[in-house]
């Protein structure tokens, strides 16, 4: 099969085997130009591990501190006419890069919010892995539903402000045209249903699981990922329904921290970055706000993507020696350069006066774009898109 990007609405539907390869090389290359870690993990466990910060900590905790590893993801396989998704690619040439490099590496695929990956994932641990021996436990899921695993019941999340609508300009990145886009206020079903879906209750799910079977070794830490962002992208966001799962994973992490601390542990989490990921490219005004704050962090040379953050999570703050540094939240902040005041204050700038006769000269369309495809394996050197490909890619180990 040749295999095409094919691009709808906020998503591309195809994914290109041999470019997702390519594209896990380069972050491997990338860490691997650090060194190892000292005293990074030795046994990590990544939930979301087939995209995006999840899948770079990933490939930072094997490639960086030479961590076994057991990711959980769900994502769709290839029937032979379609190609498969690029997050089940990507983990494909993980574990056959980890495998190669003599590395530990299995993955599960399937409803990380269900009993039954937990349980199978517990299961594999205690079998191969043995007590007290997970040290690292990354929780890194983005899901558009939930269905919770005591109750049945379905909660879908939305993409809403609270209290009351909101308009502002947006992109449209299929004709890269400015438009304004009105949402209308969230009810408190959508509220309690988004929380449902990305809060911290899964999270705690999954170390409850794990503690009870007395898999977690001492001094283990547990990262979950957050965003706060600035003013510009407040009232959807941070202010937003999205905002409220994310007060709940963080309320969560206070729960958790306080149960690590018996271990020697840590719960914590991890302020991120605006990047480019297929999750964050469904949320209104948010695509637009990047390539605006692209711009600026390119012309600076403080750009960062995923494996950027995640390298510097790992050896600046989790593994730098001497305590894990954190703001008066008690917040790692990977975010610093993103909400530097010189920063924010051209983004603000540019926003308002952005116009389509000026989208170039004041975005990064172009990288966009570029790393928008990057994402699902297009566009990247050394790969020929015009050769047959088999899209019929297995993984080692998975389990369903």
């Amino acid at each position: 099969m040749i295999i095409q990007p094919k691009v709808r609405g906020f998503i591309c539907t195809t994914a290109h085997p041999a470019g997702c390869a390519r594209h896990i090389q380069e972050q491997i290359d990338h860490v691997r130009k650090g060194g190892p870690i000292s005293g990074g993990p030795r046994k990590a466990l990544v939930i979301g591990a087939s995209t995006g910060y999840g899948l770079s900590s990933r490939i930072v905790a094997a490639f960086g501190g030479g961590a076994a590893t057991i990711g959980v993801f769900f994502e769709k396989e290839s029937n032979g006419a379609k190609t498969a998704s690029a997050g089940w690619y990507n983990s494909v040439a993980f574990e056959q890069k980890a495998r190669a490099a003599g590395l530990y590496a299995k993955s599960f695929n399937g409803d990380a919010y269900t009993d039954d990956i937990k349980a199978r994932v517990v299961e594999t641990i205690k079998k191969d892995w043995g007590k007290g021996s997970v040290d690292l436990v990354i929780y890194s899921l983005a899901a558009p539903r939930r269905e919770h695993p005591r109750t049945g019941q379905v909660a879908r999340s939305a993409l809403k402000p609270i209290g009351r609508g909101y308009s502002n300009i947006s992109i449209d990145l299929s004709n890269d045209q400015l438009e304004t886009v009105t949402l209308p206020a969230a009810t408190q079903e959508e509220i309690d249903q988004t929380v449902s879906v990305m809060g911290g209750e899964d999270w705690e799910f999954w170390i409850d699981a794990l503690e009870r079977e007395g898999l977690l070794a001492k001094g283990a830490v547990t990262v979950a990922y957050s965003y706060i962002g600035p003013e510009l992208t407040r009232a959807v966001y941070r202010n937003g329904t999205i905002g409220k799962a994310k007060d709940h994973l963080e309320a969560t992490a206070k729960k958790l921290d306080a149960r690590f601390k018996k271990i020697n542990g840590r719960a914590l989490i991890s302020v991120n970055k605006a990047l480019v990921t297929q999750s964050s490219s469904a949320i209104p005004f948010i695509p637009l706000y990047f390539i605006l704050l692209s711009k600026v962090m390119k012309s600076m040379g403080i750009e960062e993507g995923c494996i950027e953050q995640m390298d510097r999570l790992f050896r600046g703050f989790l593994y730098k020696g001497g305590g894990i540094s954190v703001d008066k939240s008690g917040f790692i902040r990977l975010d610093d350069r993103e909400m530097r005041a010189e920063v924010q204050k051209i983004v603000a700038r540019n926003w308002d006066n952005l116009t389509n006769d000026n989208l170039k000269e004041f975005t990064d369309l172009e990288g966009y774009h570029k790393d928008f495809l990057k994402l699902f394996g297009f566009g990247l050197e050394g790969v020929d898109y015009n050769a047959d490909v088999e899209p019929d890619q297995r993984l080692l180990s998975v389990s369903a």
